[in-house]
């Protein structure tokens, strides 16, 4: 039994609009007055030497981060892994698009109309199977290429996973359209807002062990197994395969059953399992995506 995977090559998602966040666009509001955000005046400010710095990104050429490039690079040559990548990612400047759209209009010259007001949007995509994504860029050019009238805002990844939670998006897909696109999935995403390390649930020998009690109430259940699902692995534009980056199924559980079940006895350990792990904290929290294979235990 297979649950839906998440989707296709993330470059193929259609793009959406939704509106700022209510903070951002009030600050966007408070802009050009006597003090800045914090309520601090601009007055006696000096904006030369060391005081120009006035963004953690002031020298910032617009190029990839090197330590994500490399994390890349050794899961592409299968010395790496996806745990690396958004461990990259942790540190790393990343760009997150926002598109101006028409909130007003009005007559212009001639009785042409006119834009008379317009707001900045964060920019969501929406996955196949319904769910939202952000999409983030590692360099301004990818998010040229992709959007040329995209404005490009420089955040660490971690804040644009922190927004990415607060528009209820579910993926962060970096580069996409780009030679080479990465899916970060939600528990990765969460993750990377709350700072912490992220394990892949096919890879967490706590959720193996959680998933394993589940199973102590099914005797025909002679043994659980995980594995990566198959869409854990992405493609490159190049027709590459990379064994991550994809938007799922991330986790496959394989079942051992005993021998001698017909289908309603199997459906019924199918359903029951699936009961007891949706009431699971530790697979709601750390699991994306699932399917589950059923294999016949060994005499």
């Amino acid at each position: 039994m297979e649950h839906p995977p998440a989707g296709e090559h993330a470059a193929d998602l259609p793009a959406t609009s939704r509106p700022l966040p209510g903070h951002i666009a009030a600050a966007l509001a408070g802009a050009g007055g006597a003090a800045d955000s914090a309520g601090q005046p601009w007055a006696g400010r000096s904006l030369s030497g060391d005081s120009a710095n006035i963004h953690n990104f002031e020298d910032d050429d617009g190029a990839a981060d090197p330590g994500y490039l490399a994390a890349l690079a050794a899961l592409a040559s299968g010395d790496g892994d996806e745990a690396a990548v958004v461990a990259a990612l942790a540190t790393a400047r990343v760009f997150v698009p926002i598109l101006a759209t028409l909130a007003e209009e009005g007559d212009g010259a001639g009785g042409l109309q006119a834009d008379k007001q317009a707001d900045m949007a964060l920019v969501t995509l929406k996955a196949p199977d319904g769910r939202t994504a952000m999409p983030v860029f590692t360099s301004a050019a990818s998010l040229q290429a992709w959007h040329p009238e995209a404005r490009p805002v420089a955040v660490y990844a971690a804040r644009a996973a922190l927004s990415a939670v607060a528009e209820n998006a579910e993926l962060l897909v970096l580069d996409p359209g780009s030679a080479v696109t990465f899916v970060v999935r939600r528990p990765a995403v969460w993750a990377l807002a709350q700072q912490r390390d992220w394990t892949p649930s096919y890879a967490d020998p706590e959720l193996a062990l959680s998933l394993g009690e589940a199973a102590v109430g099914f005797p025909a259940v002679r043994r659980v197994e995980i594995h990566p699902g198959g869409g854990v692995a992405s493609r490159a534009a190049d027709g590459t395969t990379l064994p991550g980056g994809g938007s799922g199924p991330e986790l496959r559980v394989m079942l051992y059953l005993e021998d001698g079940l017909d289908a309603a006895g199997v459906q019924s350990i199918v359903s029951g399992l699936n009961s007891a792990w949706a009431r699971n904290e530790v697979f709601a929290e750390r699991v994306d995506s699932i399917e589950v294979k059923l294999q016949r235990a060994a005499q």
